[in-house]
């Protein structure tokens, strides 16, 4: 049976047909999909974790109890997930473990951009790239039947074409895979010095022998053209190169890229004149094809930034572009993107914009938005969890120097669950006087709605313990916590009023509203007593023009520089009632 599938899709598919029985990820785009299409499969236990780390942790103890294991994330994920995963290298598997990483050149909705392929040197462990969809599939099964063979987990990278592009595959039945006998063996899994030196012999051992397949892997492939040029390029790159270079260039495709195939490399160099490297971002490629003496034309012409598209690498090598349709560019409107009408984010950051002598300490989330117009609502912005954290030693710095700026820290439910946690106990236990928010709007927002402790579902939907985060926040030790309504204004200044005053101890405010896209739970509706279901409509003749309601930087909200009138469109209005709020002249009512 064949089927058109995405990257992402075709990851889990291949973990199925593989017989993996657990599967275990935190959500970040590339990556999402992976799991929540693993989550589909009846015969694989697929669960969201609080954040990578645990979720490589929980994958590790599945396959050191004897069954197939596999765990998923975005690339930056993988810098949570490190710890483990370098030790997990010593030891090797019992059930097959494979570990994806979904990179993204370009940085579309991330905040760097590593190329975690430095991740599978560093820490020696084997490495897979696909280019498209039907190799996703027949590198996962691969991966895992290699991974009990040599004793050893595998990457398998991706990047953003990669997981979302569609291709067609090819579906086969799962395979019979029985669980691995469990005996304890401390000489393999308890990493004390004395063992941990013992299997870093083991560990170059088995990588000298990774290396000694790579050559005649079938991932790794030549495919000789007319002309003398020749192409080393792997995942994505191999089909951006053909359709720049054609059939005249020769190929040496690489899929199976850690360790690389250094006999093949030499080989492929000796037959051509010229050969170009394309890899998108580092040249972890070109680096090792230079090693073994080879002449090849990389990062020296092609951008180290950036996805290298086949314009890219069309303009790199002719010097020129791509012939395009001429149009008028002074014509384009810029359009920044907004929070969706309705955002639960909305009113907590046209307020808190507004306040002087403070620093905002902010996080990855929605609300990472609010940095830009017209919030000017964040000033700093690292990594999940470092809001708390970061704005903690802003604090002390401040309150050192004798400033009395204060710094108000945010982030979102999800965040703060996958690595806040643990920088709010830092803040309670150092006494650090910071106003900190968590903005728990019922669900992991920017990802597209997978639940989280705090919603009482798992990733297969079932009902699970949610955990509160008022209760947990006093758990650490914050004696001032407040839960508000975001939409409220008059409650979001006064509650940020009472914590700006305290100013010994830390304080927690949790705003606690669904995000207006998320599908309601019958706790949602239970808890909340106007779920979006009014519009709100301007009055004409009361509206002066002022444009203050346009301040909250609503998208269902428009000025008519005609009629110098706002009007709000009714199709996108969930009726949160921030504008009616602001409006200096009440003529923003509710919609009969």
């Amino acid at each position: 049976m064949k089927k058109l599938m995405t990257g992402d899709e075709a990851i889990a598919r291949g973990a199925y047909e593989a017989g993996v029985s657990y599967a275990s990820a935190y959500p970040g785009t590339p990556s999402t999909e992976i799991l929540e299409n693993l989550s589909t499969y009846k015969e694989i236990y697929a669960e969201w974790a609080p954040n990578e780390k645990v979720a490589m942790e929980s994958a590790i103890g599945a396959s050191v109890a004897g069954l197939r294991s596999m765990v998923s994330m975005k690339h930056v994920g993988m810098n949570v997930a490190a710890d483990p995963m370098f030790t997990w290298a010593y030891m090797g598997v019992n059930g097959g473990n494979v570990i994806v990483t979904a990179d993204e050149p370009g940085m579309f909705s991330s905040q760097n951009e590593q190329d975690n392929r430095n991740y599978a040197k560093a820490a020696n462990i084997a490495m897979l790239e696909p280019s498209d969809s039907q190799e996703c599939i027949d590198m996962m099964k691969a991966a895992f039947e290699l991974g009990e063979q040599y004793d050893t987990p595998f990457i398998i990278r991706m990047t953003t074409r990669v997981c979302h592009s569609k291709s067609i595959v090819e579906l086969k039945e799962r395979a019979d895979v029985q669980p691995k006998e469990w005996s304890k063996n401390p000489a393999k899994y308890v990493c004390l010095p004395a063992i941990a030196r013992k299997l870093k012999v083991r560990l170059m051992e088995r990588m000298e022998q990774l290396a000694a397949y790579s050559e005649t892997s079938p991932f790794n492939r030549v495919e000789m053209g007319s002309g003398r040029t020749g192409v080393i390029a792997s995942g994505i790159c191999y089909y951006y190169a053909k359709e720049v270079f054609g059939e005249e260039a020769s190929y040496l495709k690489l899929g199976f890229t850690n360790p690389l195939p250094a006999g093949l490399i030499k080989d492929f160099c000796s037959k051509m004149d010229k050969v170009y490297v394309l890899e998108e971002n580092d040249p972890y490629i070109e680096e090792f094809v230079r090693q073994q003496g080879c002449e090849c034309i990389g990062k020296d012409l092609f951008p180290s930034t950036g996805e290298l598209t086949p314009d890219v690498i069309r303009e790199c090598v002719t010097g020129k572009a791509a012939e395009t349709i001429a149009f008028d560019r002074s014509r384009l409107i810029s359009r920044a993107p907004a929070f969706c009408a309705g955002c639960p984010h909305r009113g907590l950051f046209y307020r808190l914009g507004k306040r002087k002598d403070i620093m905002i300490s902010g996080d990855i989330g929605c609300y990472t938005l609010a940095a830009g117009k017209p919030y000017q609502a964040m000033d700093s912005t690292v990594c999940m969890g470092a809001s708390i954290s970061l704005g903690a030693g802003a604090q002390r710095a401040f309150n050192m120097i004798g400033e009395k700026r204060r710094v108000v820290t945010v982030l979102g439910d999800s965040t703060f669950f996958h690595t806040g946690i643990n920088s709010l106990i830092n803040t309670v236990y150092n006494k650090t006087n910071t106003v900190n928010i968590i903005l728990d709007n019922r669900i992991t927002g920017m990802t597209g709605h997978q639940d989280n402790p705090g919603t009482g579902y798992t990733a297969k939907g079932d009902e699970t313990t949610a955990i509160v985060i008022e209760d947990l926040v006093r758990a650490i030790g914050v004696k001032h916590v407040f839960v508000i309504n975001p939409n409220d204004l008059k409650e979001v200044d006064e509650t940020l009023d009472k914590c700006l005053a305290i100013t010994d101890e830390p304080s927690v405010i949790i705003t606690r509203w669904p995000c207006a896209l998320k599908k309601f739970s019958k706790e949602d509706k239970a808890e909340f007593d106007s779920l979006f279901v009014t519009r709100n409509k301007v009055v004409e003749e009361d509206c002066i023009g002022c444009r203050a309601c346009l301040k909250a930087g609503c998208p269902a909200m428009s000025y008519n520089a005609e009629t110098k009138k706002v009007s709000i469109n009714g199709a996108q209005c969930v009726g949160c009632d921030v504008c009616t709020q602001i409006c200096p002249k009440k003529a923003i009512v509710k919609e009969d």
